[in-house]
């Protein structure tokens, strides 16, 4: 169970990310008050699947998960720039997070 919060948890980091982004410096309501309630939900996630998971393997999921969906999201919607040396390097922060989970 400790592993699903996790990868959700690190789906709402990607969440509050793009909500900070979007909030200009916090001067639009909606993308802040997404930001918050995706802040605490992450940061929720995390400290519970940090009850059962080693806290190094646990953040280091967490923020591969977060960077890579705040990142393929950007690619997606236009705002960054895709290449195929951004695509290799996050196949190599799934693969990280990936490997992990397996050797853990």
């Amino acid at each position: 169970m400790s592993w699903i919060i996790l990868v959700v948890s690190g789906v709402m980091e990607a969440v509050w990310a793009t909500a900070l982004g979007r909030s200009e410096g916090f001067s639009k309501l909606g993308p802040s008050l997404v930001f918050v309630v995706g802040l605490l939900l992450s940061m929720a996630g995390l400290a519970y699947a940090m009850r059962d998971l080693p806290t190094g393997t646990a953040y280091a999921v967490w923020v591969g998960i977060g960077a890579t969906i705040t990142v393929v999201y950007a690619m997606l919607t236009g705002a960054e720039a895709v290449s195929v040396l951004k695509v290799v390097f996050l196949a190599m922060i799934i693969g990280g997070v990936v490997g992990l989970k397996v050797s853990g």
